[in-house]
């Protein structure tokens, strides 16, 4: 006993000399809030804010917005190994299956909030400087409010009724549980979220020297997108009640400053988009930007779409984001050159295989990967009916925007999955026309928004070169025209309207915000419910789906988030 306590008194001044030493000393992988203050430690947590843009993962992504945007429009199936691979997307393509248990839809409202902390702590660091000190201090408050416009832009189309939390609120749980979702209305968070962008696009620079960071045309760009869904006004049950005509007009006008800048133009060819080659380019109004080989263990790249590359030897996983049927049937084309409105879904082209004797829009096999097609544009990649996951359930094809050649410098692999490190556009100039061409018409001025439209169309109609087999004939039988008024339609309003509907759905096919669309123009519940009477006819995995009016607008509040408030989150209507 007795060299036990000597033993434990000669232990005790060892580890009272340790201690003394450690308390005196900063832990590694710890900072300080005297640290972060520094004008440096300022700016690299604005960056932190930035990198949390690619911050996803292929269960809860957001950076694209795929398994919410197209696997719930009825333009993809979910894809993968069958029903129960990755369920919680399965419950989203159905709609009827879906709970507020979800897990995905759990993970995307957090880590999108996560994004909102970002901005907020890097805004309260900022606010913190004067312009002496850190003279960037304006110009990256308005990058920090982008940052958050952004990430709460994605959770207003998602849930609906969200808590607003931003730089003036103290963190903490505590605190942030006790704010409610329903404590602002669908206007006024629309507003919040407008009032980001404003201040961004008054303070921020024409042009940035790192790419990547927000300019004035992105922050004008996601203004009128902020705008353009708030004019669609909706009442407590989701229906759409009214378009705000004031509203309308703002969007024309930050659409205007965007296309008259001189800054942006569409890419010659509408492929540039989708190659990392062309990454930034004078099309891309705002990007998230990914990187391989830059110090860390993966890179960082796209996780957002891992899922979406084929089996085959050259690829190897997972088979999801399946363009559906009734997507590549509305590709067809008239004797006009124009879509088939009323009729495109009348005969289905996908189980004869056969491209040749109809005629489509180029697009078709810009988007889809189709067997017998090239693949990515290369003549000695095949794409072929067996490199899909399970298509007895889903088809034969798959989608191509997101993927790259596997032979492209940003590939990069890390078992079982692959991705690559190019960019991907959160808003294209394409998108910019079609919105002031929207806006146009739902304000009587279809004439205006006519050669706007017929912009789009007409860079499709030139996209032809890189969609051809290694003999160089055409991949499919292209014919395709613009819009011309007392030639082959008439321009009316209504026309109009429908034909600024059916390009939005061609244009940005498979880039995730289709279903957003019909939701804003009140027309998701008919619209889907027409598609699944006749889609699952053509593959059982549907067998059962339903959108319900007045819920499927939007994602239930998880019960996760309700438990998280003690129950002053309220559920959205329906669930």
């Amino acid at each position: 006993m007795k060299n036990i306590k000597y033993i434990a008194a000669i232990i005790f001044c060892i580890v009272a000399a340790s201690c003394k030493k450690y308390l005196n000393e900063t832990p590694q992988g710890v900072i300080s809030s005297a640290d972060l203050s520094t004008p440096a430690n300022t700016d690299a947590m604005v960056i932190a804010a930035y990198s949390y843009l690619g911050n996803d993962h292929y269960y809860y992504p957001f950076s694209s917005m795929w398994a919410y945007g197209s696997i719930r429009s009825g333009d993809a199936y979910k894809g993968g190994g069958g029903a129960g691979d990755v369920f919680e997307f399965n419950q989203f393509e159905t709609f009827s299956t879906n709970t507020v248990t979800n897990g995905s839809s759990d993970n995307v409202f957090y880590q999108l909030y996560v994004g909102v902390a970002r901005a907020n702590t890097a805004l309260q660091l900022v606010n913190a400087q004067t312009v002496a000190n850190y003279p960037q201090k304006v110009e990256r408050q308005a990058e920090l409010r982008f940052l958050r416009g952004h990430f709460y832009f994605l959770l207003k189309i998602l849930f609906n009724h969200i808590p607003w939390i931003d730089e003036t609120i103290q963190k903490s749980a505590a605190t942030y549980g006790a704010i409610s979702n329903v404590a602002l209305s669908s206007d006024q968070l629309w507003t919040n979220i407008a009032n980001d962008f404003k201040f961004a696009a008054a303070n921020l620079p024409v042009t940035q020297s790192q790419v990547g960071r927000a300019t004035k045309g992105a922050a004008q760009a996601y203004l009128a997108k902020t705008q353009l869904y708030q004019a669609y006004t909706q009442d407590a049950n989701n229906n759409v009640t009214g378009i705000d005509q004031t509203l309308l007009a703002q969007v024309s006008a930050n659409c205007d400053s965007v296309i008259n800048s001189g800054k942006y133009s569409l890419d010659a060819d509408y492929a540039d988009n989708f190659l990392p080659q062309y990454g930034n380019s004078s099309e891309s109004v705002f990007s998230i930007q990914y990187s391989k080989n830059d110090g860390t263990t993966l890179g960082r790249v796209d996780f957002s779409h891992v899922l979406s590359y084929p089996m085959n030897v050259q690829y190897g996983c997972c088979g999801f984001h399946v363009p559906s049927d009734n997507l590549i049937n509305a590709f067809k084309t008239d004797p006009t050159g124009l879509p088939e409105f009323s009729t495109f879904n009348n005969t289905d082209v996908v189980p004869t295989g056969d491209y040749q004797t109809n005629t489509f829009d180029p697009r078709l096999d810009h988007t889809v990967a189709i067997p017998g097609h090239p693949y990515k544009y290369q003549t000695g990649l095949v794409y072929n009916a067996s490199w899909a996951r399970a298509p007895q359930t889903y088809g034969p094809m798959l989608s191509m925007k997101e993927t790259v050649a596997y032979t492209d410098p940003s590939f990069t692999r890390f078992p079982p999955f692959m991705s690559s490190s190019k960019d991907w556009e959160v808003i294209r100039y394409a998108d910019v026309l079609l919105m002031k061409a929207e806006a146009l018409i739902q304000m009587g001025q279809e004439t205006a928004a006519l050669p706007l439209i017929n912009m789009v169309r007409q860079r499709a109609m030139n996209s032809t070169a890189l969609l051809v087999q290694a003999n160089g004939t055409p991949t499919s039988n292209y014919h395709m025209d613009i819009y011309k008024p007392g030639v082959n339609c008439t321009w009316t309003n209504a026309y109009a309207l429908q034909a600024l509907m059916f390009e939005r759905r061609l244009e940005f096919a498979m880039e995730g915000y289709r279903f957003f669309d019909l939701v804003r123009w009140g027309i998701a519940a008919q619209y889907l419910n027409n598609y699944f009477a006749v889609e699952t006819t053509r593959t059982p995995h549907l067998a059962g789906a339903q959108f319900t009016k007045n819920r499927d607008e939007y994602l239930p509040i998880s019960q996760n988030q309700i438990n998280f408030s003690k129950g002053l989150y309220k559920q959205n209507p329906g669930w």
